[in-house]
C-alpha cells in the first residue's frame, strides 16, 4: 500500500512547534536559520511534502513565477532565464518560462496570459519599454523588470546602458576606429529603447561615423545580417548589441575570407561564456549575469510576499577586453 502522506502537524509534534511555525519555517519566513533547519529535517525524515494545491488554496498564492524572455534565441536570456529559475527554486518557488520572439505584440500578448493565469508575479526583459500596457499590467501583478525602467514596477535591475555603451566607443575610438556599424536586435516598432538612444548620442559626442543595422539573435539571421553590412559598407569595427549577434559576425567574417581583427574589429554587450571561447576571444561589456539573477529573484520573492518597498537597483557594465579588437587600419 503507498505510504500515507505525512501532515504537517506531524512535523509540529515532532519538533514542539506549532503547525503555524512549521508553515513559516518551511516557507523561510519569520523564524531563525536553525528552526528552519530543524524543521526541514524533521520534514524529510518524516516524508513530509506540502500540498501544492492545498498551500494555494489557503495562501491565495500559486508559487509559479512568470520569466518573460524577449527572446531566447539570445544565449545570454537563456543563461538568464535558467539562472531566475533555480534561484526561485531555491525560494520554493517555480517559474513559468515564455519567449517573446523578439516581437512587441508578442509580448503584450504573453505578459496579460500570465497575469490572467494569475502568476505570482512576473519577471520581464522588456522589448518595447515605453509601451503603456505596462503600467496597467503593474496596476494588477507585482512585475519586475530586467534592463530597462518600466512604469509601476514592484522593483527593477536596470542597466546603466549609457556607460556601458560609452565604454565600447569610448575603447573603439581610442584604437582610432572612426566608422563603426552597429547591429542592434530592436527593432523599428520600439526605436526609443535606452542602448539605441545612447549609441547614437555618444556617437555624435566623439565624432564616430555610424551606421545602426537590425539583426537577430539566431545565428543564421545574424550571420545574413552581418554578410550583407561587411559586403556593402566594410566598417572598421562592428559593435552588437548581444553577443550572439556577435557571433553572426564571426561566421559571416569567415565566409567571407575577412580576419578579426585583422579586416573588421568585432564587439559584444553581454559576455556570455562561450565569448571567451573564441579565437579570437569577443571583446564586450559584461553585465554581471550572476548578479542580475540574485537581485531580481530577491526582489521578486519580496514582492510576491505581498506590499514592499519599491528597489531600483542599477547594474553597472565592465569591459572585458579580449583579442576581437585592434588598432584601426587608415583611419577605419
Amino acid at each position: 500500500m503507498p505510504r500515507k502522506r505525512a501532515t504537517i502537524r506531524e512535523v509540529a509534534r515532532a519538533t514542539g512547534l506549532s503547525p503555524a511555525a512549521v508553515s513559516y519555517a518551511l516557507r523561510g519566513l519569520q523564524v531563525s536559520e536553525e528552526t528552519m533547519e530543524r524543521v526541514r529535517a524533521a520534514a524529510a525524515e518524516l516524508g513530509y511534502e506540502a500540498d501544492p494545491i492545498a498551500r494555494a488554496l489557503a495562501s491565495g498564492r500559486s508559487g509559479m513565477i512568470g520569466v518573460l524572455c524577449g527572446s531566447l534565441e539570445d544565449l545570454w536570456q537563456q543563461s538568464l532565464a535558467t539562472g531566475i529559475s533555480r534561484g526561485l527554486r531555491e525560494k520554493d518557488r517555480y517559474a513559468l518560462i515564455l519567449d517573446a520572439v523578439g516581437d512587441p505584440s508578442r509580448e503584450r500578448a504573453l505578459a496579460r496570459q500570465l497575469r490572467d493565469q494569475r502568476v505570482d508575479g512576473l519577471i520581464v526583459q522588456p522589448l518595447d519599454p515605453a509601451a503603456p500596457f505596462w503600467a496597467e499590467l503593474c496596476e494588477s501583478l507585482p512585475v519586475v523588470a530586467i534592463g530597462d525602467s518600466l512604469p509601476g514596477t514592484a522593483g527593477e535591475v536596470v542597466f546603466d546602458n549609457r556607460s556601458g555603451v560609452t565604454l565600447a566607443l569610448e575603447h573603439l575610438r581610442h584604437l582610432g576606429h572612426r566608422r563603426v556599424a552597429v547591429l542592434t536586435p530592436t527593432r523599428p516598432s520600439t526605436p526609443d529603447r535606452p542602448a539605441d538612444v545612447h549609441v547614437t548620442a555618444e556617437a555624435d559626442r566623439l565624432g564616430l561615423d555610424i551606421l545602426v543595422a537590425t539583426a537577430p539573435h539566431d545565428l543564421p539571421g545574424a550571420t545574413a545580417a552581418a554578410c550583407a553590412l561587411l559586403e556593402s559598407e566594410r566598417p572598421g569595427a562592428v559593435f552588437c548589441f548581444a553577443d550572439s549577434i556577435a557571433y553572426g559576425v564571426y561566421a559571416a567574417a569567415r565566409d567571407l575570407g575577412l580576419s578579426i581583427p585583422g579586416d573588421v574589429s568585432v564587439m559584444g554587450y553581454d559576455d556570455h561564456p562561450m565569448s571567451e571561447l573564441l579565437t579570437p576571444g569577443l571583446t564586450t561589456v559584461d553585465w554581471n549575469i550572476d548578479g542580475i539573477v540574485s537581485a531580481a529573484v530577491r526582489l521578486m520573492s519580496a514582492a510576491a510576499d505581498g506590499p514592499s518597498r519599491r528597489r531600483r537597483i542599477v547594474q553597472r557594465p565592465t569591459l572585458k577586453e579580449r583579442g576581437s579588437v585592434a588598432l584601426a587600419n587608415n583611419g577605419k
